[in-house]
């Protein structure tokens, strides 16, 4: 992959040679991608304690959350970086918000994963599924109606994170699956409690990677996938998957592709349930 600044800000990924090692600090599953030596965040890191990125500056100060009860009906709206994500708050108070995750497979049925960037507060350098995150306060991502708000979001997520182009990803492809809600410590100040809608598409599309967002990426196959399953049950090489996505892996994702396979992903939906898991 050629380096490049494109028009809309995402810059400098460079395809990777096979015999690439990778950092220490950065447990690598795929010999895929890799950030160009010429491409930093304008914040450096102190020893001590690294600086957000300016896209997680916004993220967690400006950008706001829709939260929810275990009904997922709107009960308010905060920062991410609000009391609301630190676990003691979590656990205290039982606050909770909506989200999604994209499972994104290409025309040979195979699933587009991201390693999350290393500047992430929440879970960094874990491998997941294609796109995780939050629909918005706002009028456009707020839509219910056959979850048309977090199909919204996550058409405007796939660009923010991977580059894709909204004309890839078109919104009336999004397959909302099921719901799901977890929680999960990351690093035992910050956490997650989400009610996650799961959707997936089947697209051919262009990536190009945000490396303020993104790590690395790379489709898997069945097989590959469990192949990684196997590695970070294992250790192996300081890898790991994010919490939400190995509940969906154990859960419903196989089950899942045989749908996507057989081209019956909408007789698989069931969006009344919210498993709680």
């Amino acid at each position: 992959m050629s380096v490049t600044t494109s028009s809309n800000g995402i810059r400098c990924f460079a395809a990777a040679a096979s015999s690439a090692s990778s950092s220490s600090a950065t447990p690598t599953l795929f010999p895929s991608l890799r950030l160009s030596s010429s491409c930093h965040s304008s914040f450096t890191a102190s020893p001590s304690q690294p600086i957000m990125a300016d896209v997680h500056r916004r993220l967690m100060f400006e950008d706001e959350c829709i939260l929810v009860d275990a009904n997922d009906q709107v009960v308010g709206h905060d920062t991410k970086s609000s009391p609301r994500h630190l676990m003691e708050k979590i656990e205290s108070e039982n606050l909770l918000h909506r989200a999604f995750s994209v499972f994104l497979f290409n025309s040979k049925y195979e699933l587009l994963l991201q390693q999350r960037s290393s500047t992430k507060v929440t879970f960094p350098l874990v491998w997941t599924n294609t796109c995780c995150s939050h629909p918005l306060f706002r009028d456009s991502e707020l839509v219910e109606e056959n979850a048309l708000g977090v199909r919204n979001a996550a058409q405007r997520k796939l660009l923010d994170e991977l580059g894709i182009p909204a004309d890839d990803v078109p919104v009336d492809q999004f397959i909302p699956l099921g719901r799901i809600l977890y929680k999960a410590p990351s690093d035992g100040k910050w956490g997650e409690h989400e009610l996650d809608y799961l959707l997936f598409i089947i697209r051919d599309v262009r990536v190009q990677p945000n490396p303020d967002e993104v790590a690395d990426v790379k489709y898997v196959n069945r097989e590959q996938l469990r192949e990684l399953l196997r590695k970070a049950d294992a250790g192996e090489g300081g890898l790991k998957l994010s919490p939400w996505f190995r509940l969906v892996v154990d859960n419903f994702l196989f089950q899942w592709w045989d749908h996507v396979e057989k081209g019956t992903l909408k007789e698989a939906a069931d969006m009344k349930t919210i498993h709680k898991l």
